[in-house]
C-alpha cells in the first residue's frame, strides 16, 4: 500500500508478522531504486514488493531502526536474495549483527542518505534501545516524513525500562522531532498508522506525567 507519493519518492507500507510490524519501502522515482526499512518478516513479501514495472529487484540498502528481534527476522534472507548492504544505528549494529550474521554498517546522528533526489536524515533516539534511529524524509511536493522505528507512536512514545529510559527518548524525541518540523509532518511507526505531528504535539505533557 503506497502511504506516501511524492515527486521524488513514494513509500509502502507493508504489515508483516505476527507483531504486525511495519516495513516501509522508499522508491526514487526516477530510478525505482528502494530503500527497505526494517526487514521484520515474510521474506517474499519484501522481496516481490521491491520489484520495478520490468519485474526487477533493485534495493539500494536496507536500513534497521533498532535492533529488537521482531524488526530483524528477514534481514538475513532479504539481504542474500537482493544483494544489499545493511545499516543500522551504530549502537544497535552490533547486536544486530550478531542476530542476523548479516554485516552492519553504522549510521550516526547527523549523518545523511541521498536517495535520488531526495536526503534522507538520521537521528538517533535513544531510551526504546540504545541504538535505535530515525530516518527524517523532506520530499519538495510533500510534507516531512518522520519512519519513526518504535521510538513514536500516535498516542506516545515507545517502551522503555525504566523512567530514565523514558526521559531520555522524550527528551530527544521534543528536541530533534517536535522542535524541528512542523505540525504537518507525518509520522510512520514501526507497527501501527501513521500520523502527524499536529496531531501528537498537545499530549506532550500527559505523556510526560504519565510516563510513558
Amino acid at each position: 500500500m503506497v502511504i506516501v507519493e511524492s515527486t521524488e519518492v513514494t513509500i509502502t507500507r507493508l504489515v508483516v508478522g505476527s507483531m504486525d510490524n511495519n516495513v516501509y519501502l522508499v522508491r526514487d522515482t526516477e530510478s525505482g531504486r528502494v530503500i527497505i526499512i526494517d526487514a521484520a518478516d515474510d521474506v517474499e513479501a519484501i522481496v516481490d514488493a521491491c520489484q520495478d514495472d520490468f519485474g526487477n529487484v533493485r534495493v539500494e540498502r536496507i536500513i534497521t531502526t533498532h535492533r529488537h528481534a521482531d524488526h530483524i527476522k528477514a534481514l538475513g534472507a532479504v539481504a542474500a536474495r537482493t544483494a544489499s548492504k545493511a545499516f543500522a544505528g551504530v549502537n544497535d549494529a552490533q547486536a544486530i549483527q550478531d542476530a542476523t550474521g548479516v554485516v552492519q554498517h553504522p549510521l550516526a546522528d547527523g549523518d545523511q542518505i541521498r536517495h535520488g533526489r531526495v536526503i534522507m536524515d538520521v537521528i538517533e533516539l535513544v531510551g526504546h534501545t540504545e541504538g535505535g534511529i530515525a530516518l527524517i524524509l523532506k520530499p519538495l511536493t510533500h510534507p516531512p516524513v518522520v519512519i519513526s522505528g518504535d521510538s513514536l507512536f500516535p498516542g506516545g512514545v515507545g517502551k522503555t525500562n525504566s523512567r530514565e529510559d523514558f526521559d531520555r527518548l522524550l527528551a530527544d524525541v521534543e528536541a530533534k522531532i517536535f522542535a524541528k518540523l512542523p505540525d504537518e509532518a507525518v509520522v510512520l511507526p514501526g507497527h501501527g498508522d501513521a500520523t502527524t505531528l499536529g496531531a501528537e504535539r498537545g499530549s506532550i505533557p500527559a505523556w510526560r506525567e504519565r510516563g510513558w
